[in-house]
């Protein structure tokens, strides 16, 4: 079976458990992801001739299993494993960097070899068996190594964390440069001059279908070792080579001759913000590349000098994507010179502004600035974008949402206009400017604010204006304006419906329930269609193509509804996508939709130290199953069964509630009734109630007595009864369940998984959408109701007589009032 994404993140991060407490993540990470390597490339490659990398014999994770349990197993995996995979594949300080025998952070022998046993033991899983993994265009150890990545630099803080550039901002530079994927294969060149880990460097070769040649410079060596590992576990084991260890400004490695730079057709960066020593060892007016023929960046502040050299290594109708502090677009001096003479000469076509705190290094905003040489000489204005508020909290970090990057870069690369979000700025505009490109000089962000109304605080109504900004809503239910406003004079109007009324009305309105019908009548022509796409996937299908696919054709779906947010609408799918469904669809690339008959084991309710570790559905026993869950089985084809269990545990709650009655009613100031009913722990035993009934049958004296015990007793019973039937009927539920499981057909899969597990759960999100038009118009129109439904005057008034009658009581109490 092929691994699942959420089976290996979870495999993975319970590898770093092994690890903590003896290292900190900037460490750890070493040893996880050398594990993943050779976990990775052991079983794709051990044994095949010709592949990419070859695996010596005796140097594979087979052979390191067998090392589990051994006093020397550090210092055979140094030896015997990692150094000639090293050797013959050309990763000598590449997976070397983690030393397997160091005392100093795995501790003494014995916990040396405990804890390396078991981080074996966690890659060893059968479930983690890449050799069957067949959607490799999907690139699912990418993924994973993106994962780990993103998790190493939350838990490395902001002084180790720069080596990683978040998915989504890599992925964003990677679609606004637009690089053709029609060119042959190492035609196209990239180059990342601080290339950290090699995320975003592989992002940008992902967008060329991976037939581009990459190269990359990075100056931390432990940094650069992550990105060749990065390369290999992302297929391109080729570019391995092209990884490049050394300071970009003052020792480039990639030359034509000792003073030309090589040149590329595009360039992706995020280099440290600020650096204060960035010209160390070169002297920039005598620069041997010319790099700085457009002005010398500050001593301290090294922004515009990985900006100029990028652009010194640009080819001649080359473009580049740099990440930068927002700060370079409106610093004086020195910075605001080199700024101008960008401008002038056109090389920069775009400006984005992004949230603050999105990166691991810094809390910073900052942006990203495009520049092409292409038609430079002729270029007009400069494309900018305020893209700051766009995000949602994740942990410490904020983050862009698949929503947030689909709208930049729909938005940038067709230059669209939209209202305090994007505008074309002429470069007389920013001349007049003295050439200061900070975003909110050119963009207005601000939100309208809600003004108070004088006027009709004093004499009632609501504002005309105010009415007049929902304009949105009438142009859809034009009526409904006339019906919930009746006009007072010429600026104000007076609300005609009950405020406790105004959803109501709303909803049972004629043109909001066609509205809703059009809305309605979107989404299932695009889910029936969806779901007709979807049915002819099997083995070999493309995931991600076909999310994409799949998203797009939502968007232009919903891009001429009015009322509707497009992209609030795409995010739901990408949410529910994220989550489960991509899991699902490399199931099925690799085993096919018959996977969905296969139930797997069952799974119980565990505990560890008090932890439930899996909680079965309701008391039915769990299937660990790769497509369909025994809850979806339930759903489609066993309602009432397990509805029938539902009402018998119901009616056991209602048998203990009787019984918790009956023991509060004889527990009060004439003592507990059942005070010898009790057993050890003093709650009422069944065996200690039969025990009193038997001692006192005969005693006149226990006549009341008995008839409570026995009263209680028959609770006992009736509760015993109960939960007896209602587990012989689980057991018979689960029965009918696996031998569902056994008889599916192909089209019955298909159908709890299109339509209970996917199509319905991503068409009831985004049927919330529709809830939210609605409420927000009824919020709205109840807020300004209650907000002048009380004139001053009436409120003086009432005050004036609420004193009068305080006064009247004081004096009748013999008080003065003053």
């Amino acid at each position: 079976m092929a691994v699942k994404k959420s089976e290996l993140y979870s495999s993975l991060w319970e590898s770093c458990d092994k690890l903590r407490g003896g290292m900190d993540a900037s460490q750890y990470k070493d040893y996880v992801l050398v594990m993943l390597f050779i976990k990775y490339v052991s079983d794709k490659y051990a044994g095949q001739p010709f592949a990419p990398i070859t695996i010596p014999p005796g140097a594979s994770f087979d052979d390191m299993v067998k090392l589990k349990g051994k006093m020397e197993i550090g210092d055979r995996i140094n030896k015997e494993i990692i150094a000639p995979l090293a050797e013959a594949n050309q990763l000598v300080g590449t997976i070397t960097v983690a030393d397997f025998d160091s005392a100093e952070k795995l501790g003494s022998p014995k916990t040396k070899r405990d804890t390396l046993t078991e981080l074996i033991a966690v890659f060893e899983n059968p479930d983690l068996d890449f050799s069957k993994n067949k959607a490799d265009d999907d690139d699912i150890l990418g993924d994973a190594y993106e994962f780990l990545m993103r998790h190493f630099a939350t838990e490395s803080g902001k002084s180790k964390g720069q080596f990683y550039t978040p998915s989504e901002v890599s992925r964003i530079l990677a679609r606004i440069l637009q690089i053709p994927k029609s060119k042959h294969n190492g035609e196209t060149m990239i180059y990342d001059p601080t290339c950290g880990s090699g995320s975003l460097l592989l992002k940008v070769a992902t967008e060329t279908n991976n037939k581009a040649t990459v190269f990359g410079q990075e100056k931390d060596v432990a940094n650069a070792g992550l990105a060749r590992m990065n390369m290999v576990l992302h297929g391109n084991a080729a570019a391995v080579r092209n990884i490049k260890t050394g300071d970009t400004i003052s020792e480039p490695q990639f030359k034509v001759n000792p003073t030309q730079l090589k040149q590329f057709d595009y360039i992706v960066a995020n280099p440290p913000f600020s650096t204060k020593n960035w010209s160390s060892g070169i002297e920039p007016e005598n620069d041997e590349f010319d790099r700085f023929e457009l002005g010398i960046p500050p001593e301290k502040n090294g922004d515009y000098a990985f900006l100029l050299h990028m652009l010194r290594s640009l080819e001649r109708n080359g473009k580049a994507a740099v990440i930068l502090p927002h700060g370079v677009l409106f610093r004086g001096h020195a910075e605001e010179s080199i700024r101008m003479n960008l401008v002038k000469k056109g090389f920069i076509k775009g400006v984005i502004g992004l949230p603050a705190n999105l990166f691991y290094g810094t809390g910073i905003p900052a942006c990203i600035i495009l520049m092409d040489k292409e038609g430079a000489a002729d270029r007009k204005h400069i494309f900018m974008m305020d893209a700051s508020k766009g995000f949602i909290k994740d942990g410490n970090k904020n983050r862009l949402r698949e929503q947030d990057l689909h709208k930049i870069v729909a938005v940038f690369n067709a230059e669209k206009e939209l209202d305090k979000y994007s505008r074309k700025v002429s470069i007389e505009e920013i001349e007049k400017n003295e050439y200061n490109l900070n975003i909110p000089r050119y963009i207005n962000t601000q939100e309208d604010e809600d003004i108070q109304d004088l006027h009709a605080h004093l004499n009632g109504g609501i504002p005309v204006r105010d009415i007049d900004a929902l304009n949105n809503y009438w142009n859809v239910y034009p009526s409904l304006r006339v019906v919930l406003f009746e006009k007072r004079n010429e600026h104000y109007v007076d609300l005609k419906v009950d405020k406790f009324k105004i959803k109501e009305t709303i909803y049972g309105h004629e043109e909001f329930k066609a509205y809703s019908k059009q809305f309605n009548d979107l989404l299932d022509a695009w889910q029936n269609d969806t779901a007709a796409l979807l049915r002819e996937q099997g083995k070999d299908c493309k995931p991600k193509e076909l999310i994409s696919q799949i998203g797009e054709d939502l968007l232009l779906r919903f891009s001429d509804i009015a009322l509707v947010n497009k992209y609030d609408v795409y995010q739901h799918l990408m949410d529910y996508w994220n989550d489960i469904m991509q899991d699902d669809l490399y199931v099925i690339a690799s085993d096919g939709w018959e996977i969905g008959k296969v139930p797997g084991r069952k799974i119980k309710s565990t505990k560890n130290k008090g932890v439930v570790t899996h909680k079965p559905i309701e008391g039915i026993e769990g299937i660990e199953s790769k497509l369909i869950s025994s809850e979806l089985l339930i759903e489609k084809y066993f309602k009432t069964e397990y509805q029938a269990i539902l009402d018998k545990e119901a009616k056991t709650e209602e048998v203990k509630a009787k019984m918790e009655e009956l023991e509060e009613e004889n527990n009060g100031d004439n003592g507990d009734t059942f005070q010898d009913c009790r057993g050890g722990k003093g709650a009422i035993t069944k065996g200690a109630l039969e025990t009193c009934i038997k001692d006192n049958k005969d005693k006149e004296s226990f006549k009341v007595e008995l008839k409570i015990w026995n009263e209680y007793l028959d609770l006992f019973k009736e509760e015993a009864k109960i939960k007896n039937e209602a587990k012989e009927e689980r057991k018979k539920l689960e029965k009918l369940v696996w031998e569902k499981y056994k008889t599916l057909s192909m089209d019955e899969i298909q159908q709890i998984v299109l339509d209970l597990k996917w199509l319905g759960n991503v068409k009831a999100a985004i049927n919330t959408e529709m809830e939210s038009i609605s409420q927000r118009l009824t919020t709205r129109i109840k807020e300004l109701g209650e907000r002048y439904d009380t004139k001053l005057g009436d409120l003086a008034s009432d005050t004036q007589s609420l004193e009068s009658k305080v006064s009247e009581h004081l004096q009748k109490m013999g008080l003065v009032w003053s």
